[in-house]
């Protein structure tokens, strides 16, 4: 009979916490769960899928407006009712956590409510309960980061926005990453004044240049307003409620709202990770090889508080590699493959994109060709909306293996996720050329393109 009370510990019940437990679970461990908020993580409660459903709430003010290009029209004033989207929001989460529930529990894993916090290098206490593990695995995720400045408690961040009382009339938000563009978009497409501030000089740092300046012109058409190489010295709360926002290039702004969107950083505190060897970064991370194990033999970590790519499916895919690894068989010589991701901001318009961006490919490879193509979708040539999609291809000249794609515009990562499984697979450019495309559709234009640019 085993020493310890579980073969497997997870602490967190994000979405690489549930995979790696359930499939653990499922291949015959004893698993236990600890989870001290929402099961599903960040992103069933406040992140990908909240936001998701608040984007398509965001669309629906201008796709009735561009219903009148096509003989449609709405009599009276349209009213949007926060509080209606808010509870429909919540029940949606709801149901999903009964999933996550049910999914672990179904699988034979025990959920334990609570923070866990370790007691040695084998143990966690949970309330006040001791329990014992022979492994155990940190998949506690990351955290919104608020910068350092007077009165930055004043702001709110993604976080929560989700569950706001009421809209402000005004929004600043502050950053340059995706969070902030895709929160932006939504803010202003419910009707808030919104503002986009951001320290450097072009929001998306990381994605293709050519994108970035793209999306800033499409982002600006509509109406939220850019300022870059800025930031907020200090906030303070004014006598009518607003907020006063005291910027670094000079002058006070007033606001009814300041989300600061400005990344996110792992999270990593109150573990009792003191009480083990555990090794961390300068930023926090747990140190993890290949194999996700810590600098503790038995103590391992996935997701977001190692610091890898911040998405959803990376920590599912991390948490599958790991149940197989500790109980599923031999794979000490595979690792997680994390070349070609594809990824989407759902900005308005959407961007999505997979494999190098053109500033990358131009690091590693001499001889490109570089494809784009940007027009006005077929959709707007009715409904009159000054709004454009691009489309980007970049191929290594040399074998004609394309490196990357890049996409601006509506369902882009619908269109994306398809493209990745062809540059995963080692697709070329003949190949897309050879394929015949879908008419009409926004698609078809990746393989229609033939003037490229080196």
């Amino acid at each position: 009979m085993s020493q310890y009370d579980f073969d497997l510990f997870v602490i967190g019940a994000g979405s690489g916490g549930v995979r790696l437990a359930r499939m653990s679970a499922g291949m015959g461990a004893r698993v236990a769960v600890a989870e001290d908020r929402y099961l599903g993580g960040t992103c069933v409660n406040v992140g990908c899928v909240p936001k998701k459903l608040f984007v398509y709430a965001s669309h629906v003010a201008e796709d009735l407006e561009d219903g009148a290009g096509f003989g449609w029209s709405s009599a009276g004033k349209l009213d949007f009712d926060w509080t209606v989207l808010l509870k429909n929001k919540n029940t949606e989460i709801s149901r999903l956590n009964g999933i996550y529930e049910d999914l672990l529990t179904s699988a034979g894993a025990e959920i334990i409510n609570g923070r866990a916090r370790f007691v040695d290098e084998h143990r966690v206490d949970v309330g006040g309960r001791i329990y014992s593990a022979e492994r155990i695995v940190i998949a506690t995720g990351s955290w919104p980061f608020v910068p350092d400045f007077p009165g930055n408690e004043l702001a709110i961040t993604s976080n929560e926005l989700f569950f706001l009382d009421e809209l402000p009339q005004s929004a600043i938000v502050m950053g340059g990453g995706y969070i902030a563009i895709e929160m932006a978009g939504i803010l202003n497409g419910l009707g808030v004044d919104t503002t986009l501030l951001y320290r450097g000089e072009l929001f998306l740092r990381g994605f293709d240049n050519e994108v970035r300046e793209f999306v800033r012109d499409e982002v600006a058409k509509k109406g939220i307003t850019l300022k870059f190489n800025d930031n907020i010295k200090t906030l303070s709360k004014s006598d009518d409620g607003l907020l006063s926002v005291e910027l670094a290039s000079g002058g006070t702004v007033t606001t009814g709202m300041v989300l600061s969107a400005t990344g996110r950083v792992p999270f990593t505190s109150d573990l009792g990770l003191e009480n083990t060897k555990v090794e961390l970064t300068p930023k926090g991370e747990v140190k993890v090889d290949s194999h996700f194990c810590s600098s503790v033999k038995n103590i391992y970590a996935l997701g977001d508080v190692t610091g890898g790519m911040q998405l959803t499916p990376v920590a599912l895919a991390e948490g599958m590699f790991l149940a197989k690894s500790l109980f599923g068989g031999d794979v000490k010589n595979a690792t997680v493959d994390y070349d070609n991701i594809a990824t989407a901001v759902f900005c308005q318009p959407n961007i999505a994109t997979v494999g190098l961006n053109e500033e990358q490919a131009r690091e590693k490879f001499s001889n490109l060709a570089i494809y784009v193509s940007s027009f006005r979708p077929m959709k707007h040539t009715l409904s009159g909306r000054n709004e454009r999609s691009m489309m980007k291809l970049i191929v290594n000249a040399d074998n004609d293996r394309i490196l990357g794609a890049h996409m601006v515009g509506a369902d882009a990562g619908e269109v994306i996720q398809g493209l990745a499984i062809a540059i995963k697979a080692g697709a070329s450019k003949a190949d897309f050329d050879q394929t015949i495309g879908i008419h009409p559709t926004a698609a078809e234009e990746f393989v229609t393109m033939r003037e490229a640019r080196s």
